[in-house]
């Protein structure tokens, strides 16, 4: 069991490092959008008990509204 534990942690240590990393080059733009889509994935599963498409709503109505912070009107 003590195995498996170590196992589990260490992928989860490794995942984690690797989604970091996939962020790097991302512009500001990028990253208020993923992080609006996180966001939005969060509130909309709590909000509808965890179904999936209140899940998937959030994430997209998040990420929208995340695309769009600090952009310049003309």
């Amino acid at each position: 069991m003590e195995t498996i534990k170590k196992i589990a942690i260490n992928s989860l240590l490794i995942l984690a490092f690797t989604g970091l990393s996939g962020c790097s080059n991302m512009s500001t733009r990028d990253k208020n959008t993923a992080i609006g889509a996180g966001i939005g994935a969060i509130g909309g599963s709590v909000l509808t008990g965890g179904s999936a498409l209140g899940t998937v709503g959030g994430a997209a109505i998040g990420g929208v509204i995340g695309n769009q912070i600090n952009t310049k009107r003309k």
